[in-house]
């Protein structure tokens, strides 16, 4: 069965509280929290004069501007900004603790309260934090925005899904004004708070969201689930619009079931595998996994652990002997033909349509720089992380992305000294991210300048705070 979409008054709720919860880690330093500072002066500088906000700034601990919201003015909004501007990445990713304390903030009765998480996505994300979420809808919306070139997209869409609301993200600095006006028309008229469903004699269960956020006028919040027994009973729908109290009443067995909305059932499936996936990329569970082949089994649908099966009735290999069709695929963006195989571009240079393959290569004993025409022009490609080790607590992943972001500051070594080959280099870091100690141990280069450029440019880098209160040891290898 399905009802009409319940309308209620456009009048919007006078009290308008916005918490801006901000990552300020290490994996933060430079692009993303430069582009997340851009991001909330157009939030924060735009609010309205009857608002109220707050800003809390969080990495392994995490720190409030106020214990309780603050009126927009312009005094107010340049404190914030001020404070923003000031943060420069450092220290761990405790999200979870942050969002505590954030829902524990004083609040005030009939306030639309909305929550603004800004992050790269590299944060410690535990099931709780998904629970949280879900469980809270009822006191604070919740938006999450993912800043950076290489957002972590499974947690910033995750708690899009859990918040009921869609997932921003900004790769480019650019993108930070666009983005922040439509997330300002979705949250800026909101016309019903405080809301809940209460079943009577109705039995309904699986139902979601668990908790109901607010109704924006630009987002309608649609409740769906199941259902067992007999029709009958009452859902009562209650809240606080601009108005004053609202509530309806929907007689269930007045509503008779219809074949037009068979795809109901289809629609609060995908929803629940969605979640129990989204849930599982944090932990797998077999009892989840078992769940979710279930639904796709029951509902026919396609899932990490059910997939359709395609026959054709035309025979194709008649002689039972399959075909190999080789396909060819474009290269990612500033990436050189020099990256597949080994082996230069037939396109750029004419000796290499003479050599039908690798094989070919090495039994002609050629190298690949004796292959380049003479009046071909040479090409120097960016440099590249050929391998990173870690022990001591710190994840390797974590290194590789402090690493990653450096990279046009270690371009910038390899242009002002001529360097080319293989530099490895081993790093001491302490348990605040600092490092105390580096080395260049070997490489090909032998380019004492390059090697300075090198050390003096990692000294300064800070990396995510060891929970574990241990030194890490790391050893990164360079390709020029």
């Amino acid at each position: 069965m399905m009802q009409p979409p319940r309308r209620v008054s456009t009048a919007q709720i006078p009290g308008r509280e916005y918490i801006f919860i901000v990552d300020v880690s290490g994996s933060m330093h430079g692009f993303p929290l430069d582009v997340s500072k851009k991001l909330l002066k157009n939030l924060i500088g735009n609010l309205r004069s009857t608002d109220t906000f707050n800003v809390l700034l969080f990495s392994g601990g995490n720190s409030v501007m106020s214990e309780e919201s603050l009126p927009a003015t312009a005094e107010n909004i340049g404190k914030a900004i001020a404070l923003i501007e000031r943060q420069k990445g450092g220290g761990g990713t405790e999200l979870l603790p942050a969002m505590k304390r954030a829902l524990s903030l004083k609040r005030a009765d009939g306030v639309s309260r909305t929550m603004v998480i800004v992050t790269d996505g590299y944060v410690m994300v535990e099931e709780e934090v998904f629970d949280l979420i879900r469980k809270n809808l009822g006191d604070a919306n919740m938006f999450a925005f993912g800043i950076g070139s290489s957002v972590n997209h499974h947690i910033i869409e995750g708690m899009a899904h859990v918040g009921m609301g869609e997932p921003f993200v900004i790769t480019k600095p650019d993108e930070a004004p666009a983005k922040a006006e439509r997330f300002r028309t979705m949250i800026q008229s909101p016309v019903l708070t405080g809301v809940k469903a209460n079943f009577n004699g109705f039995a309904a269960y699986d139902v979601e969201p668990v908790r109901i956020p607010d109704v924006l006028a630009e987002r309608p919040v649609i409740v769906f689930g199941k259902w067992r027994g007999k029709p009958q009973g009452k859902i009562t729908l209650t809240g606080m619009t601009g108005e004053g109290k609202y509530t309806d009443t929907i007689d269930v067995a007045g509503t008779k079931p219809s074949r037009t909305n068979s795809a109901l059932r289809y629609l609060w499936a995908r929803h629940r595998v969605t979640l129990l996936s989204d849930y599982n990329k944090l932990r797998s569970d077999d009892k989840r996994i078992k769940e979710v082949t279930d639904l796709g089994l029951t509902y026919n649908l396609l899932t990490a652990y059910t997939s359709f099966v395609a026959i054709d009735t035309e025979v194709r290999n008649t002689d039972g002997m399959p075909t190999t069709v080789k396909q060819p695929l474009p290269l990612p963006q500033s990436v050189s033909d020099f990256a597949v195989g080994g082996m230069a571009s037939t396109r750029a240079y004419a000796p290499m349509a003479k050599l039908a393959s690798p094989a070919e290569f090495e039994r002609k004993g050629i190298l690949r720089e004796q292959i380049v025409s003479k009046d071909a022009p040479k090409q120097k490609s960016s440099p590249t992380i050929g391998e990173v080790t870690a022990s001591g607590g710190l994840p390797k992943e974590a290194v590789a992305k402090i690493v990653n972001d450096h990279m046009k500051k270690i371009d910038a070594c390899r242009s002002q000294t001529g360097l080319e080959g293989k530099v490895t280099v081993t790093l001491t870091i302490g348990a605040d991210g600092v490092v105390k100690d580096i080395k260049v141990v070997s490489g090909s280069t032998k380019n004492k300048t390059a090697d300075q450029c090198i050390v003096k440019l990692m000294k300064k880098w800070q990396f995510p705070a060891n929970n574990a209160g241990k030194e890490t040891k790391v050893t990164i290898t360079l390709l020029f």
